[in-house]
This record gives structure tokens, sequence and C-alpha cells, in this order.
């Protein structure tokens, strides 16, 4: 490992990809403090800040074991819209498993001192988040990618967020796990759909080689819409504060995204390539603006 610098393993992890673990772990944060129940002090400070780190290094080994995987499997190669790296030989996979395994180490150590900080609860959840990323590949090799995705980032980082913030699960926060759970899975779903033609050929099943490719391109463009719709009827029915209405103005990205997705049919899978990096950058907008509303709720 340290035949590479600090900057290559960081390229390695695909950070660009971050906010999705990040993020909700904030938007959840936002939601308690409008909700009145977040507890006030360092110890809420500490844990905030400790399970950011945590699941943002679980993320980041997740998916330098999520491309060892698809390596040793033959799924990525060099027909495939891979990560370069293993391909090219770049790195060698051993590398990529042993810095996996570390970062796995470390995030659960995190994980511990956010457990001895709340509540045994987290630890069930946390344990749970943890298996399922190491499950993930094969998962995706059997079409339950995107259901991992979104128990991972959409349910259990949120409850698992709220049981360590405030010592118990608050159910109310999943409002929080629909919308940010379907821009999550968005950027898997993007790059699988991108990786069909290759992922049939290297003998797996995700869930965009079941529906094929023009109704995997609809169905991102449903995700582009879908999370506003939820913060609307959420914000409706009374769940989340209006100002939460401030995520709108993600719409900006999102119809990017759209627009880009139905030019399928002139431009065929190139017109998907960076939808998964588009949705990315969605989440960070999306639950940034959603966590300033919150957070502003709480102080009116």
């Amino acid at each position: 490992m340290s035949n590479h610098s600090l900057k290559e393993w960081v390229a390695a992890t695909r950070y660009w990809s971050f906010p999705v673990s990040s993020m909700p772990v904030v938007a959840t944060y936002a939601y308690l403090f409008s909700s009145h129940v977040l507890p006030v002090g360092w110890r809420s400070f500490a844990v905030f800040l400790l399970s950011v780190l945590g699941v943002v290094i679980l993320h980041a080994a997740g998916n330098l074991l999520s491309d060892w995987a698809d390596f040793r499997s033959g799924v990525d190669n060099e027909r495939a819209f891979a990560v370069p790296n293993l391909v090219f030989g770049h790195f060698k996979p051993a590398e990529y498993l042993r810095m996996s395994i570390v970062l796995f180490v470390l995030g659960c150590l995190f994980g511990a001192v956010v457990v001895l900080l709340s509540a045994p609860v987290v630890l069930l959840i946390g344990a749970a988040g943890v298996l399922l990323t190491i499950l993930y590949s094969f998962l995706k090799y059997h079409a339950l990618g995107d259901l991992d995705i979104f128990l991972v980032f959409g349910i259990l980082t949120v409850l698992g967020t709220s049981a360590a913030a405030t010592g118990s699960v608050v159910w109310d926060a999943l409002v929080l796990s629909v919308p940010l759970g379907i821009i999550t899975v968005s950027v898997l779903h993007a790059n699988n759909t991108v990786d069909i033609e290759s992922d049939r050929s290297a003998g797996i099943k995700t869930f965009s080689m079941l529906i094929g490719v023009k109704a995997s391109g609809l169905l991102y463009q449903v995700y582009m819409i879908l999370p506003f719709a939820c913060v609307l009827l959420a914000v409706f029915a009374g769940k989340l504060h209006p100002l939460s209405l401030l995520c709108l103005a993600a719409g900006i990205l999102a119809w990017k995204n759209f627009v880009q997705a139905g030019q399928y049919r002139q431009k065929g899978l190139e017109a998907l390539k960076g939808l998964d990096q588009g949705s990315a950058k969605l989440q960070l907008v999306f639950s940034g603006l959603l966590s300033v509303g919150l957070f502003i709720a709480g102080l009116v």
C-alpha cells in the first residue's frame, strides 16, 4: 500500500460518492433539531462528527470491496465502464482488499465509540449496515443491490443516526428515508444501466438488466422526480416543516440529470454516462438545502 500516494488512495475510494452516505446523517440531525428532540451539549456534537466520519469511512471500505469483487468476478473489465485502477493494473487486487479491511476496522472503531456515547441499539443497527455493505456485491449480482443500498443509506443510516443522537430510535425520522434513499439508489442504478451489456457477459444479473435499458432510463428519470414529490407530500401531511421546501431548489440539478437520461434514444448508453456522479451531486445539494431549511425551522 506504500507504493501509492494518499491522493491516489482517496481517488480509489470514489470520494465523489461520499455525499450519499454523509448527507443523510446531516439531514437526520437537522430533522431532530427541527423537532426539538436533539440533546444539547458536547456529547451530541461529538456523536455527530463521529457518525459522519464513521459512515464515510465504511462507505469508502465498501467501495473498495465492491471494486475488488467486481474485478475478481470479471464484472469490471476493459469492455465495462469501470473504475480503471484494477482493470489496467494501477493497483493490485490484494491492495484493494487489504485497504478495504483496514477501513472497515477503522469505521467499526468509530462506530464503537458512538455506541459508547449513545445507546446499545446503535450497535445492532450499525452491525446490520456493515453486514449489508459487505454483502453488497453478492446481492448486486442477484438483482438485489438497489434494495441493499436503499436499506443501508435510506433506512439504517437515518434510524441509526436518530438513535445515536437521542439514545433511542426516532421512527418519525423515516420520513427522510424515501427521498434520500431514492437519490442514493439512483447513483447505483445509473452505473448499473451503463454496464448492462458487460454485466450480462460476466454472468451476473442486476436489477437494471432485469428491466432492460429503456425501462432503466425511464426509471432513472422517475428517481429524479420522486424525492421532491415525497418532500411535498410530507410537508402537506405535516410530517416536515414547510421550510423543508428549500430543497426544491435542487430541482435544477435533478432536471439536468432528467434531460440527460432522456437523450438515450439519440445517444444510446453514452447519454447515461456520468449520471452516477450527477446523482451524487444532487444528493449533496438536495440534502444540504433540506438540512438548512430544517435547521432554520428549529430556530424559529
